[in-house]
């Protein structure tokens, strides 16, 4: 399972800039609401992705974010971790505060800053031995791991530091595939921090 897996809806970004939604329930509506902000859809390796192309101009994201929070009316297990569809995400005018970044085998992140150095011990990284380098704790579960990831982002953002998150997801053709779904497994509970932002 990766971290796309774990909650109902996971909206997150490209290295190349494409905003992405991954859904792992079925939510009524959600078709009319993404594909009216402009999503394309694709099959991809049994999963069915929502795209919206690097190239959208800024009034699209705008509307991409409207319709995502429309999603909040079918569910509360929602992860934005999209750099693309911020204000200045698609365009960043200088570098960000802090960079997370999710590796096959770890998160890391740097930080500008002495209070994001701080925030981001708060959410349990801790020095990666060089000076503002964090990681999360090895052996730490991708649900774990997320959630912190999430609830650091909120954090930073709500203080007004520009964070940017790296996926480790190149391009839509590498998101990885929909996890095989054998019988009727139970559903794994919620991430209860539901990330908002103002678009």
């Amino acid at each position: 399972m990766s971290l796309l897996d774990i909650p109902d809806v996971f909206i997150g970004s490209t290295d190349d800039g494409h905003t992405f939604v991954v859904l792992n329930r079925r939510i009524r509506d959600t078709d009319r609401l993404l594909t009216d902000a402009g999503f394309l859809t694709r099959e991809h390796l049994g999963r069915t992705l929502y795209l919206l192309p690097p190239s959208t101009a800024q009034d699209e994201h705008e509307r991409a974010g409207i319709a995502m929070y429309g999603l909040l009316a079918h569910t509360h297990d929602l992860v934005d971790l999209a750099w693309t569809t911020r204000q200045d995400g698609a365009t960043p005018s200088r570098e960000p505060d802090v960079t997370i970044r999710f590796t096959d085998h770890a998160v890391t992140a740097t930080a500008a800053t002495g209070q994001a150095d701080a925030i981001l011990a708060q959410h349990g990284f801790i020095s990666a031995g060089e000076k503002q380098q964090h990681a999360l704790p090895p052996g730490l579960g991708e649900r774990d791991a997320l959630s912190a990831v999430v609830r650091a982002e909120a954090h930073l953002y709500a203080d007004g530091i520009s964070v940017h998150i790296g996926l480790g997801i190149a391009t839509p053709q590498d998101i990885p595939p929909a996890p095989s779904r054998p019988g009727a497994a139970p559903a794994p509970p919620p991430i209860t921090q539901v990330q908002r932002r103002s678009r």
